[in-house]
Parts: C-alpha cells; structure tokens; sequence
C-alpha cells in the first residue's frame, strides 16, 4: 500500500494490491481523474487523460489551451458554471448572490492511518500501518472557501474512503447548497447501474439496467436512508456477472437523505456521484466554520459482483462495526412481536421465555407494548416508563424472572418517536420536528422528535439511561417507525431551516455514540419497520440490523440476497415466524425457514408455547446446529451460486477464511412436473482439499465440487430447501 506523488506531471498514485487509483492536476491546479481499476505501474499515467477541442460549445476556462473544458475534463470534485455543464459535486451561494466558484490546488499532505470524521461515523484503522491517506487542498480565494478532499485506501482491501471537508476562511458568510462526498468520471458509458431498491416489507431488491445519455439518480427524500432505495450504487462492465468483470461500488456512510448520480454526457463518458441529497438541503458557513461531508466507500473488483461484495463484508465486519459484539457470536434469540402484539403480561412472557429454554434459545427480547398506556400503536411513545397493568412487578422483576430461567433479556424502544397522546408531547410539544402554522402529519400515530436540538437529545438519553441502568438488559432493539415530513425546528433561525434534516443526523449519531458507549455489555440491533435504515451509517453504532419486518422465508430469499450484494451476514437479523406468515400470509415448513434465517442472526418471531412435540424437536435441532455453526455463518465469507432474481431456484453458501468449512443452502420455490437434473456447482473452497459433507459418504475433492457440482435430489413440494454441512479432511 503506497500512496506516491510525482511532481513533474502531477501525479498522485493510490495503490494496493487490489487496485490503483490515479489523479493528475493539470495545468497544476484542477484535480482530474485519472484511472481506477486494477493495480498497475506508474510508467505512463500522464498520457492516459486524452485532449481535443470541442468548439465554442465547450467553453475554455485556461485561455492558453483551447483543447481543455471543464466540459470534457475528467474531474475529481467539479464545479458548475466555469464551463462544466454536468452534474457538480458542490455549489456554495456567496453574498453577492453568485454561486460561481473554482476551486484550485493549493496543497496537499499524505499522512499514515486514516483520520477520524469528526461528529459522523466512519471506516476506521487499528493501526496506523493499515492505511494511508491523501488529503488534497483546493481554494477559492475570491469566496474565501478552502475544499479538502480526503482519499484513504487501506493495505488489505479493495476499498478507497472519500470525504470533503469545507472550510470558510474568508470575511462573509457561505451558504453550501450541495456538498456531495465524491465523483468519478469514467472514460466511457458502456456500464450498468445496479441499485438495491423497493420498499417496507419489501427491502433491498436487485435492479439492473443500462447506462444511457442523460442523468439516472437513485436516492431518499424520506429522512432516512430508507425502504425505497439503498445509499448504494455499482457500475457493472457489459459482461460482468457475480464471478467475472469489473464492477465499481459506491456506499455512503450516511443514514439520511441521500443522492447517488451517474450521468451520461453528450461525448458518452459517465459522471458517478454521491452523497447527502442536494433537495431542500442548504448550511450556513459562517466564517471559521467548517462543514464535513459523510464518507463515501469506493470498491473495485474485477471478479465480478461477489468479489466486490466480499470486499465490502471484510471491510465492514472488520473496520466499521465496533464494540464488544464485532467479533463476537450473536446469541439465538426469542421476540415475542408476532406472537403476542401489545397483548402480554408478565406470565406470558414467561411462559415464551421458559419454552424457549427448553429448545436452547438464549435470550428473550421483549418488543413494543411494554411502557406507558400502549396497548396500541396511537399512544405513549416517549413515555419510557414501565406499563405496571401489563408488569405489575415492574422491568425488574420481569427480568429476574426471565434471567432465573437461564435466559438473558432484551428489550424495544422507538427513542426517536413520540405520541401525541403522550405525558411528553403534553409536557414539551415543540419538540418534535414541525414548521409554524402547518398541520403536524402523523405516521403510524405519531410525530418525529427534533434531533437536531441538544435538549431533546439529552432528555432522551436519560430516559434510556433510566430503564437500561434498571435491569440486566443485554440486548436493545432501536427501532424507528416513520420518515420526516413538515421538516423544520423550533431552535433554528429561518435561515437554518434547511439544515434541520442533517441536523437531526448529526443529533442521533451523537445519541447513539453515547448510548452505545456507555453500555458496551448490551447488543444493540437497529430496525426501520424492518430495513428502512440498513446502511453503513448505523452499522458504526450498531453491529446488526432488523433486515425486513416481512418474516416469509420466500420473501426473505430476495431481501437477504439483495441485503449480501453489499453488507455482510452479521448484519442481518433473520427470525424464524408462525405460519401462516403474518405478512404475506403463506405456508412454508419450519425446516425451510429454519434454512433460511439461519443465515443470518438466527432467532424465533412466534409462540413458542404452541409448538408440537415434533416442531419442538426440530426447533432444538436447530438451535443446536446453529449454534455450531455460528461462527462460520457470521464471520465467513458469502459466496451467492442462484439468484431468486434469475429464477425458481436459490442458494448460496458461507466459506471459512481458511477453507475448512462451508454451509451451502438451496430453496426451490415451486415445485415443477417431470423436472429437469439439478447440479450445484460450489465456490469458494479450496481445490486441493477433500471435504467430507455430513450425510454422504466418502470423500469429495474440492475441484470436484467446484467444477463438476453436486447434485440435488430428493425435493418435493412447494418451499422446499436443503442444506450441505462440509468439512475438510484433515491433511
């Protein structure tokens, strides 16, 4: 891992094993982009950027040389307005009311180890030996603006981290309308966009279409990163596939609104850029002041999808989660949710918790209901008290009973939220997000809190603090159940008011840095009605995400696959629920959902007290399985063989780093007459192995397995699936 600067021609060379990463000033002062893409030697890198005069209608901001326009230049961060007439990077408003700025470089330093981001979470470095960072200055003297753009690329991953840091170091004040934290422009257009989109229930699905002249943007307008569409994008070669091709991925750090742009131009080369979302977003910069942008997470690979989505696991298992829980099994778990809603008391939830035991499950998570008068969905968020009709013996007791049976115990809240039917909406009604005169939209019957103000942040966390210091509680649920509307603060000036949503960001990073801090003990796991905010934003808080609130192991085959293109297994919370399934309302085997969650944070979302003798037998089964294989499941390497996308059938499979073990998952959807031979063929193993796979005699070569495959029989039905434990031979 080296990063070099060649002073003559300009040029800065990031480069690991993985890949390399070229940018040139040219004419020594406009940052442009270079290359991208496998690592090569420096040799002739001034040559690659191609010039040619493109008529008046490609204006020429260096009068000397006709042949350059901001038009046609590859650039690094761009500007609107001095001749680039593609999608820019930034615009700041001056107070003569022009928002024309150039930016020009003025210095640059590479330091070892990677820099924190102050107030945002970010990827990070255990030693400074595991990365390297370039930090580039440019500067508008006239403004009195100064952009630093930050690149870190680590020694063992195919990953570069991109930010900006604005500062205003000039007399007048700045108003940043558009502060995106990175752009690449690639040399041709010849590319597919893959973006992972849908909705509640129906979370990170796999869309795939062509590059064309004109601008195509994926992004949230919701507050939070969102159901609809996830901060990420890749651009795809023609022929890339998950094992073949270069592909290109784009994820902001960042769990507001956002934007991802890639742009075809009229000389069909493409412009890829993301970051916060520019729609009704604006921050003052008064002098002195600064402004960071979130971290962008850039990846190549050139052996198709699934390298690149390993390289994003590695990076985010490793160096983005944190706490006592990142390098820890997760425990098997019981929610009580979908088996008794908001209608529970304290011997029911024992009785859950007391069968559960008796299958090997390991801790009890006691959902929504539980504090003030919420015995529905209309009341009492915010009032984080406990509910002494439901628990007359109050948490602790409930705990202790819990933790007498064996069990550790877990509790939800929603911090975020309030009721209006509640004591704090009465005692503090301007602390929830609203605007002056206009009606206050509710969500699922109820109303944001203003995040952005530090009194509502700290009476919230004392609340927290309050119930999590009552009890031996191991485990929370941070739910949150709406997206912003009427999106404005009582403690901001007019002029601020369009800061108010990255405020809120800023707010709840601060709340949860805390939280999470001060209670390292407890296994925080985050939920969005489901994935609503599943990206790498919270995961720097928060190890494990609620991937779908929709529990259908059919449904969960496209929304856990889509999950994997970019964020590991760990982070997945996957549960086993009754039948028929409460979303969607199908029948499938317990084993088949069982196959299922196991890939993932295993756990149940049912009554367990109303199993049969045989479904309790199963369920141990399991259990106990999982509870073997937990530690290939959560922290070995995903390896996707079929695509729900593509067809009836599905699997994938989890390798040990060392190439040991391996657990391979089929689901066949719809069972089909007189159907045609199935062969598997694995990835990921070791071909100079043999592997022994439970259930078969004799031993099977690696190369076999690869190569040749392995055959699938013995399903019937609809909803059928099988699993293939392997294990190599000792040598």
């Amino acid at each position: 891992m080296t990063i070099s600067f060649e002073p003559v021609q300009g040029i800065f060379h990031l480069q690991n094993k993985h890949m390399s990463y070229v940018i040139q000033l040219i004419n020594g002062s406009y940052p442009a982009h270079v290359y991208w893409g496998r690592s090569i030697r420096s040799g002739q890198l001034g040559t690659v950027i191609q010039y040619k005069e493109r008529a008046s209608f490609s204006p020429n901001p260096v009068k000397e040389n006709r042949k350059i326009s901001f038009d046609t230049l590859p650039q690094e961060y761009p500007a609107y307005g001095t001749s680039d007439f593609r999608e820019p990077a930034y615009q700041v408003a001056q107070p003569n009311g022009s928002t024309i700025t150039e930016l020009v470089y003025d210095k640059h330093r590479i330091v070892q180890g990677k820099p924190v981001l102050d107030g945002l979470p970010s990827t990070y470095v255990e030693a400074d030996h595991e990365a390297e960072t370039l930090e580039i200055e440019l500067v508008d003297k006239v403004a009195g603006l100064r952009a630093i753009l930050s690149y870190t690329i680590f020694a063992d991953h195919a990953a570069i981290t991109r930010s900006v840091r604005f500062i205003n170091e000039g007399t007048a004040e700045l108003k940043l309308l558009r502060a995106l934290s990175l752009n690449v422009d690639f040399p041709h257009a010849d590319w597919d966009l893959l973006q992972l989109s849908g909705s509640w229930a129906r979370e990170r699905h796999i869309e795939r279409r062509a590059l064309a002249p004109g601008k195509l943007t994926v992004e949230s307008r919701r507050g939070s990163s969102s159901h609809s569409h996830n901060p990420f994008v890749a651009l795809l070669a023609k022929d890339a596939n998950e094992d073949y091709g270069d592909v290109y991925g784009f994820n902001l750090v960042y769990s507001g609104n956002f934007a991802a742009h890639a742009e075809v131009d009229p000389f069909a080369t493409a412009r890829v850029s993301i970051g916060i979302n520019p729609f009704d977003f604006s921050w003052l910069l008064e002098p002195g002041q600064q402004f960071q942008t979130p971290e962008a997470v850039m990846v190549y690979s050139g052996q198709g999808i699934g390298e690149m989505s390993r390289s994003y696991h590695r990076l985010y298992r490793s160096r983005l989660c944190r706490g006592e829980f990142r390098d820890r099994v997760r425990p098997v778990l019981v929610n009580n949710w979908e088996a008794t809603y908001f209608d529970f008391n304290a011997d029911k939830i024992e009785s859950i918790a007391r069968a559960g035991k008796e299958l090997g499950i390991e801790l009890f998570v006691l959902d929504d209901g539980w504090f003030g008068k919420r015995n529905d969905d209309t009341t009492s968020l915010g009032d984080w008290v406990v509910d002494k009709a439901k628990l007359p013996g109050g948490l602790e007791d409930l705990v202790e009973r819990v933790n007498k049976l064996g069990l550790e115990f877990g509790l939800w809240f929603e911090p975020e939220m309030v009721s209006p039917e509640s004591e704090l909406y009465r005692k503090h009604p301007d602390w929830c997000l609203h605007v002056p005169d206009r009606r206050r939209t509710e969500g699922r019957g109820q109303l944001i809190l203003d995040f952005s103000r530090q009194e509502v942040c700290e009476g919230v966390m004392a609340m927290l603090r309050n119930i999590l210091s009552s009890a031996p509680i191991t485990y929370v649920k941070w739910d949150m159940n709406r997206n912003m509307t009427e999106i404005g603060s009582a403690a901001l000036p007019p002029e601020r008011q369009r800061e108010t949503a990255h405020r809120y960001m800023l707010g709840l990073y601060r709340v949860m840095e805390a939280i999470t801090t001060e209670y390292p003990h407890i296994l925080f796991e985050s939920c969005s009605g489901g994935g609503g905010r599943f990206d790498p934003g919270i995961l720097y808080y928060m190890p494990q995400t609620w991937t779908s609130d929709n529990t259908d192991a059919v449904c969960r085959l496209k929304i856990q696959y889509g999950t994997s293109i970019v964020y590991p297994v760990s982070s997945m919370g996957s549960h086993v629920s009754a039948v028929p399934n409460h979303q969607v309302h199908r029948m499938t085997s317990l084993e088949t959902r069982g196959h299922v969650a196991m890939s993932g944070n295993f756990g149940y979302e049912l009554d367990l007290t109303k199993f049969t003798e045989e479904e309790k037998e199963l369920v141990k089964r399991q259990v106990a399985d999982y509870k073997q294989l937990r530690p290939l499941v959560q922290f070995g390497d995903m390896y996707r063989l079929l695509s729900p996308f593509e067809g009836n059938d599905t699997a994938w499979m989890i390798v040990s780093e060392d190439k040991t073990q391996a657990m391979v998952v089929f689901i066949r959807v719809l069972a089909e007459p007189y159907a045609p031979l199935k062969t598997l063929r694995l990835k990921g193993l070791n071909p100079d192995f043999d592997y022994e796979i439970e259930g078969s005699e004799g031993l099977f070569p690696g190369d076999h397995l690869l190569y040749a495959g392995i055959p699938v029989v013995g399903l019937h039905n609809d909803f059928q699936s099988k699993i293939w434990l392997l294990n190599a031979k000792q040598q």
